[in-house]
């Protein structure tokens, strides 16, 4: 088994881009959803909510602070993103301490999503995931997506619908499914799985445009609902960094 694609996003929401490498720490890749957007009560909104964040492509380089967001309609806004202010926020389930970040991307956003929204900066010792990091890596495999591009009866899915961490090929559909509260060696990185991904509307949004094109949670209950998975319609896994290290594509996976 080896990798087969990696994909980061740093603001929660966006659309995930592809990544030849990346660095699993503790808390996950601390750049991958380092930032996220809040609306008028501080509630976080991402994606499942306002589709129209997906079209927005957001490239982060943490040394320089240096933020760069690209819209659908070509516009840009880019430069160092500061902080300005603690705030609480409701990630999730969670009661969340973010930071507000000042600069041009709040109302750039706003504008084109038709939603007042605010750009925060998470804890970084948290991790940028809704699980924490417990779910610091989320991994699914190329048989799952084939599969489900079989009963959708189409050519292919594109995986970046799921956006998910890490893709995986060698092992049969839906096969990640039994490696729940197993050690998987990914790469340099050993990662504790804890879980399976039960999934939202969001995957039912076109990975580029977010427009509503796939019913992929119809798609799922067809055939996966009786799963016997930690939460419902499941597609992919999730799990925790135990063992530090770089993960390149091309990489072997194996499940301990």
């Amino acid at each position: 088994m080896h990798v087969t694609a990696l994909a980061t996003t740093p603001v929660k929401g966006m659309r995930v881009v592809p990544r030849g490498e990346i660095e699993l720490t503790p808390v996950g890749v601390p750049d991958n959803r380092r930032f996220y957007l809040i609306d008028d009560r501080d509630r976080m909104v991402n994606g499942k909510r306002v589709g129209a964040l997906t079209a927005a492509v957001a490239e982060y380089d943490h040394p320089t602070r240096h933020l760069t967001i690209r819209f659908l309609d070509g516009a840009e806004v880019s430069g160092p993103a500061e902080v300005d202010g603690a705030v609480q926020t409701a990630f999730s389930s969670h009661s969340v301490s973010a930071q507000l970040v000042s600069g041009p991307w709040s109302q750039a956003i706003s504008e084109r999503v038709g939603e007042s929204l605010r750009l925060v900066e998470g804890d970084p010792d948290r991790g940028g995931t809704d699980r924490g990091r417990v779910g610091g890596v989320s991994l699914v495999s190329r048989a799952s997506l084939v599969e489900l591009a079989r009963v959708a009866k189409t050519a292919e899915v594109d995986a970046r619908r799921f956006r998910m961490l890490v893709e995986i090929d060698g092992v049969g559909a839906h096969g990640e499914d039994a490696w729940v509260a197993r050690d998987v060696r990914v790469g340099a990185a050993l990662v504790r799985m804890r879980g399976h991904v039960g999934r939202c509307v969001v995957t039912t949004r076109h990975p580029e445009t977010g427009e509503v094109d796939l019913p992929t949670l119809e798609l799922l209950a067809s055939y996966r609902r009786d799963a016997e998975t930690t939460e419902p319609l499941a597609f992919g896994i999730y799990g925790e960094v135990v063992e530090p290290g770089r993960v390149r594509v091309g990489d072997a996976v194996v499940a301990l």
